[in-house]
């Protein structure tokens, strides 16, 4: 304990040197030195950002350069290499920041930052490749530090080579002096190999909505964890001003045994994990958030402005290091009904002073300037005191005081995590997206928020009440080539769930793929208990968990279209991780597999594959390999195989009906040009053939678009491509008679096209009607198939499910049988009504694809979530084997 209490004194007598201006060559970390980039004038912090601390630890200062935002609401970032080459691990944080300024910070370790420039407005993204949070701040959160044997692994072959720091600057009034911000973040690391690496689990809800003047609103979260044994150790809550109390849970065999629980209207710290919980395979991690909408005079929805709500509880665990995986996320609720059985602490409200909501919220939109700027001085008084005065005590009195693997955060807690866009700031870094964030150019950051909220609301609220032959119309003339919305061309026809349809109750897993066959029964390409994620594949694309070994349930299904019963089943220990499915006129099944990097063709009754194209777990972009291909069509006139290949290569492959290469097209987007030119893709994730026009039709996914071309030659024909598309367009059918339908990806944060099915005419491109779930909600459709009766299915990767839709035109007019007597049921266009909370909770949220590359849908990688995204996508992998239960 004297070692401990010894090394304590050191780390902060070198804090207190670098808060000096300390000035100390190094020569151990010339590399770094000639990289370094200058600190402000301004900036009290140190020139010199690397410390030595001894001979395995030094200290890594990372301070934005001396910056000034022009308009609230800014993000800005920048970029620090790891001064050394080996491995290292990061063990302790402290910030300097005030939340007189900063709103929030975010730390990121990656190996490609965004951009090479000093600084940079993180419109531009954070980082290239797959991102980690290592750490965050909000609302002058004390320093922290893990527990012992405990640490955030960077650099090495499997970590970080580059920090990235993220600022939020909520209110610029701040600024008003002409001041330059240096805030930041000094990390302690060590070479010292640590047994234990940190992660954090986010659970957030995406959906719920508060009605307004509603005494009591629930928002529940739950997942089945499928992983090895994490044990928890900090937990942290997170909602706005409606929120009343957040509680967390593991759930083993019915048992509920609490994580944590806390008001979000206190300081929304890291606290401890009263008791050891572990958590292990086959558990399921829930949550509640307990909101109420009085005082509001309309619906709230998740968001990240001020008059949006979040509901997040985030758990920061260990894992032995060989299993570690640094970060997880849950935004669904797997069993709804589970959460009849929650303890009753849950739905009780923690009392919270008015002192205490004013320290919290750093102030309210009723305060008055004297009353904010009185605030500001006691809150930055109050900083002072912690950074300046007690943290060195406090956290040798706590440490002491605890066991060695605890440690108290009233002011020392475990990595700190976000404020109000920290989903967003995931789901971005996850599936690799610039996060929009369209703030126009006001000082009053209030009033564009409120403007540009009312703006989106009034828009989904309009399309949902206009009547389905009207919906489509367009105040604005389209540009030529995107098609138009003119309401002349929409005429009758309006597709709705069949409500009726059992298939949405089926138990699955990740629905990847979907197909007709020759006698129109559904055909469903399905991942069984994989799961696609961070840890599924390496750097260069390569799988990581073949020894887990593939998929032992059965994942081709073929379901009756009318009644959801099960008529065969195939596919067991053939695959890892499924992903595109298409049906040839013969009735074979063609389907991809991203993990293997494979085609395969198989008979509908033969246990062996008839073709293998690619080569088993090897990436590659020759003409013998694939890249996760993503899916696959053949042509019914030729004979003629088309690839899509697929998330880490940009192009598609023609093979003769034998499997032999014949020619290839396209190429990766230049992001830096803008547009995307034809020929481009960002991910091919979907393919349509169209015989009556001897074309391909490709959905470009990241590009959210629809790419046609000549099938024999690969020759552009051309593009297809909506406002309403959004970011992403995930999937493309084509029905004989000229349509086509698709579907696309949530909208990203502050961005108002909501998820949903599209279908169009195939000679036009233009939209004919959109269509949306009336039970549950759209989270990741991933594909969607038609038939030439206008009946359409959609699969979902992270609702694993599957909808089934009609067009009205064939409900209108539907013989059944009621009490025993068969009657002419009609249906108008309006049959089943439209649920606008419904409508609203699966439109307005945040994009989990996946988690791309680092998560699961992302990339779809299921760019999940779970993903993320999303994610990667598709993230997913095959489970570790059971762990025993130890409770």
């Amino acid at each position: 304990m004297a070692g401990l209490v010894n090394n304590l004194l050191i780390l902060f007598l070198v804090f207190q040197n670098i808060c000096l201006g300390f000035r100390s060559p190094l020569s151990v970390f010339k590399r770094y030195k000639d990289t370094a980039r200058p600190f402000s004038s301004e900036c009290l912090g140190s020139d010199q950002p690397v410390i030595s601390l001894g001979l395995s630890d030094f200290a890594l200062d990372i301070r934005m350069p001396g910056v000034m935002p022009k308009q609230s609401d800014t993000y800005l970032c920048m970029s620090v290499p790891l001064p050394v080459d080996d491995e290292a691990y990061v063990v302790d944080f402290k910030p300097h920041a005030s939340m007189d300024t900063v709103h929030h910070m975010l730390l990121f370790g990656c190996n490609e930052p965004s951009s090479t420039e000093n600084y940079w407005d993180c419109d531009e993204g954070t980082c290239k490749d797959k991102s980690n949070i290592l750490y965050a701040w909000a609302r002058n959160a004390p320093p922290t530090r893990l527990p012992k044997g405990v640490g955030f692994r960077v650099g090495g072959e499997t970590g970080g080579r580059f920090f990235v720091l993220q600022v939020h600057y909520g209110d610029i009034s701040a600024f008003r002096d002409k001041h330059k911000d240096c805030s930041g973040v000094t990390l302690h690391l060590t070479h010292q190999k640590q047994p234990l690496i940190a992660g954090m689990y986010l659970m957030m809800s995406v959906n719920t909505v508060i009605p307004p003047g509603e005494k009591v609103v629930d928002a529940d979260i739950a997942c089945h964890y499928k992983r090895f044994p994490m044990h928890l150790f900090a937990y942290r809550v997170h909602t706005h001003r409606l929120g009343k109390v957040v509680s967390g849970y593991r759930v083993r065999n019915g048992q509920w045994t609490l994580i944590g629980r806390q008001s979000p209207q206190l300081p929304q710290a890291f606290y401890p994990v009263e008791r050891p919980v572990d958590v292990s395979y086959d558990d399921i991690l829930a949550a509640r958030c307990v909101f109420s909408g009085e005082g509001r005079t309309t619906e709230t929805h998740i968001g990240g402005t001020a008059d949006d709500e979040m509901c997040n509880f985030y758990i920061m665990y260990y894992m032995e290091a060989k299993h570690a995986v640094s970060y997880m996320t849950c935004t669904q609720n797997a069993n709804p009904e589970m959460f009849r059985n929650i303890p009753q602490e849950a739905n009780i409200p923690i009392p919270v002073k008015s002192d205490m909501l004013k320290m919290s919220h750093g102030h309210h939109e009723e305060t008055k300037d004297t009353d904010k700027s009185s605030l500001l001085q006691q809150a930055k008084k109050e900083e002072e005191e912690i950074l300046d005065q007690g943290d060195f005590y406090s956290l040798l009195s706590k440490l002491l005081g605890e066991r060695e693997d605890v440690v108290r955060v009233h002011k020392h807690n475990p990595t700190e995590k976000a404020e109000s866009d920290l989903v967003a700031e995931i789901a971005n870094v996850v599936q690799k997206k610039d996060l929009a964030r369209e703030i126009t150019n006001h000082d009053e950051r209030d009033d564009t928020i409120l403007v540009r909220d009312r703006i989106h609301k009034f828009h989904r609220l309009e399309s949902t009440l206009r009547p389905p032959e009207n919906r489509h119309f367009s105040l604005q003339q389209p540009k030529h080539g995107e098609g138009s919305w003119e309401k002349e061309h929409t005429g009758d026809f309006h597709i709705e769930e069949a409500v009726e349809w059992p298939g949405l109750d089926l138990r699955l897993g990740q629905v990847s793929g979907l197909a007709l066959d020759p006698e129109n029964n559904l055909v469903l390409f399905h991942r069984g208990d994989h799961v696609w994620d961070e840890n599924s594949f390496d750097s260069k694309f390569v799988y990581q968990q073949r020894g887990l070994g593939p998929i032992e349930q059965n994942t081709i299904l073929v379901l009756n279209p009318s009644n959801a019963k099960l008529l065969h089943s195939m596919g067991k220990s053939l695959f890892y991780l499924p992903h595109g499915l298409s049906i040839d006129k013969n009735g074979n099944y063609w389907v991809t597999d991203v993990a293997l990097h494979q085609v395969f063709k198989l008979g509908a009754d033969d246990k062996e594959p008839l073709l293998i194209l690619g080569v088993a777990l090897q990436p590659g972009s020759d003409k013998n390999h694939f890249c996760q291909p993503t899916d696959v069509a053949v042509d019914p006139i030729t004979g003629s195989i088309y690839v899509s290949d697929g998330y880490c290569n940009s192009r598609i492959i023609q093979f003769s009906p034998n499997g032999l290469y014949v020619n290839q097209w396209g190429e990766g987007t230049e992001t830096s040009l803008g547009r995307a030119r034809p020929g481009q893709f960002h991910i091919p994730h979907s393919l349509a053939l169209i015989p009556d026009f001897s074309q391909l039709c490709v959905a470009d996914r990241e590009n959210g678009r629809i790419q046609c071309f000549r099938s024999e030659t690969g020759e552009f024909v051309r593009e297809i491509k909506h406002k309403s598309f959004g970011r992403e367009l995930f999937a493309v059918s084509y029905v004989p008679g000229g349509l086509l339908f698709a579907v696309n990806g949530m909208p990203y944060p502050g961005e108002a096209e909501p998820v949903q099915g599209f279908v169009m005419n195939f000679s036009t491109g233009e939209i004919i009607d959109t269509f949306i779930p009336l039970r549950k909600s759209f989270e990741m459709p991933h594909d969607v198939v038609a038939s030439e009766d206008k009946t359409v299915f959609v699969g979902d990767v992270h609702a694993r499910a599957v909808w089934k839709f009609a067009s009205t035109e064939k409900m209108e007019h539907r013989s059944v049988k009621k009490a025993g007597i068969e009657v002419q049921e009609i249906k108008g266009k309006g049959g089943g009504g439209l649920n606008l909370g419904n409508f609203f909770a699966s439109h307005k949220g945040y994009s989990r694809k996946g988690f791309d590359r680092l998560s699961t849908e992302g990339s779809d990688q299921e760019k999940d979530e779970d993903d993320g995204t999303d994610s990667e996508e598709e993230c997913s992998a095959p489970p570790p084997p059971p762990a025993p239960s130890s409770s």
